[in-house]
């Protein structure tokens, strides 16, 4: 039941908080200055923000509430508090990529959905942790310090969007923005127990977004429901002659796409490969997902599919290529400026020949139409687990730890690279938990703007389940 006080509100959803702010329930004030108060808290305990801007968010907040009360028309994040990973850049404020290379800078464009976000009423809270220049799927970070599990802070938060799924799953802020290349929305959503959607590729603007691999970068919402994320995503979404990749698609009401029941509907399990390394109290919690899918009225389809191993390896080939060309510089002239795993990572593409290049941008689109056509054809959404493994700990995946800390890492990114590769849109959504007590998270997989579907079946599963409700702490 939705609280009257600024506490309980921000203990709801998004869409709860919106309405409470125009019924006049709470002030944007109040539940700027309640959240703050919760970031200042949970900030000691998690570090998963790099800054906190509470005066601006208070002034923004401010704002809100006087063209409310003047009857001005209001966007659909009036007033709401949300944070950004701290790679979206806003004219004179500081964005250092959570990186020491980038220390100080201050962008002279801000990125378009900021501009979105800001136009739509929301008040933003500060810029969030991240693995260092988001070259990373644990969220470990040497020059800001690691960011921490909500439900555990001796586990990892997942990378390198930590920041983004730690603050909404903590309560603080209502919803974030992170960005996917490898996947780095899907797994901090699931470690942290929340939603986060990887759109299709083209489908969000990237510009005045920090680069790291021009052909795969997508920028997304976390929330804690998916009618939350699809009114963040209904605000971002959309072409922005600023960046020419962004699609000219029409942009649908992904919010009223929640709101459908998905009896009839194809979900696709596929016998290969994505459960390959599943243990078993996560398989335990993807099966009872299925069943309540099942019991909403949607066909389980068991399949095969292509196999996505060679999907990785292209899209690495990829990422690790344009991120080298993109840090080339910094790495000959501040190489020591970066942490040492991070410097590896930046440095990879150097050891990946053009030709190689060259191949996994060519086959691309036709292994898309090779598994478009052989997917689909089966199925209207496909189901994998997100993270295959219980959430694991911050010791297993940090440098200097045990040499299989490389094959844990290679684990984490398992069943979400492969649609990277292939600019699929996918969305995590929680399921339970594992026997460590971490959350179990579920992927969602459509084909090529299909995110209203991905949504849409989301929201159907939530509206049985409670997972989304539970909170760390609660």
């Amino acid at each position: 039941m939705m609280s009257n006080d600024p506490a309980g509100v921000l203990r709801g959803t998004l869409v709860e908080a919106a309405a409470a702010i125009v019924d006049g329930r709470v002030s944007s004030v109040q539940l700027t200055a309640a959240a703050l108060d919760r970031a200042r808290a949970e900030q000691t305990r998690l570090n998963c923000f790099i800054r906190i801007d509470a005066e601006t968010a208070l002034e923004q907040a401010r704002e809100a509430d006087l063209a409310l009360a003047a009857g001005q028309r209001i966007g659909l994040l009036h007033g709401i508090p949300l944070a950004h990973k701290d790679m979206y850049y806003e004219v004179g404020k500081v964005t250092n990529c959570a990186s020491r290379v980038r220390q100080g800078f201050r962008p002279s464009t801000t990125a378009t959905v900021l501009t979105r976000i800001n136009e739509a009423g929301a008040v933003n809270l500060g810029t969030l942790n991240m693995t260092e220049f988001a070259l990373g799927p644990t969220g470990h970070n040497a020059v800001y310090g690691d960011c921490r599990n909500p439900w555990n802070v001796e586990h990892v938060p997942c990378g390198s969007s930590s920041g983004s799924g730690a603050v909404v799953a903590s309560r603080v802020a209502f919803g974030s923005l992170g960005s996917d290349t490898g996947g780095s929305i899907r797994l901090p959503a699931a470690a942290s127990g929340v939603v986060g959607l990887k759109p299709t590729y083209s489908r969000v603007s990237r510009a005045g977004c920090m680069g790291l691999a021009y052909s795969v970068d997508t920028p997304g919402p976390f929330a804690r429901t998916a009618r939350d994320c699809a009114r963040l995503f209904r605000v971002i979404a959309g072409h922005d002659p600023a960046d020419v990749t962004s699609s000219r698609r029409e942009v649908p009401d992904y919010e009223s796409a929640t709101d459908r029941q998905i009896a009839g509907l194809r979900i696709g399990v596929p016998r290969n490969y994505f459960f390959d390394h599943v243990s078993g109290d996560v398989g335990r919690s993807l099966d009872s997902a299925l069943a309540v899918l099942s019991k909403a009225g949607a066909e389980l389809v068991s399949m095969t599919v292509p196999d996505p191993t060679h999907y990785t390896e292209l899209s690495r080939a990829l990422v690790y290529s344009e991120g080298t060309a993109i840090h080339g510089h910094w790495l000959r002239t501040r190489g020591a400026d970066y942490s040492a795993q991070v410097r590896i990572r930046a440095s990879t593409g150097l050891a990946i020949p053009a030709p190689a290049y060259i191949e996994a941008l060519h086959l691309r689109p036709l292994l898309l139409r090779d598994f478009v056509s052989a997917v689909f054809a089966q199925c209207d959404v496909l189901f994998t687990p997100t993270l295959s493994m219980p959430v694991p700990t911050l010791a297993e995946t940090g440098v200097g730890s045990d040499p299989g800390m490389w094959d844990v890492i290679a684990k984490l990114v398992h069943c979400t690279a492969p649609f990277n590769y292939l600019g699929l849109p996918a969305v995590a959504v929680p399921v339970g938990f594992t026997a460590n007590g971490l959350p179990a998270s579920m992927q969602l997989v459509g084909r090529p703007f299909a995110e209203a579907r991905l949504l849409r079946v989301a929201s159907s599963y939530q509206a049985l389940t409670d997972w989304h409700e539970r909170s760390p702490g609660s």
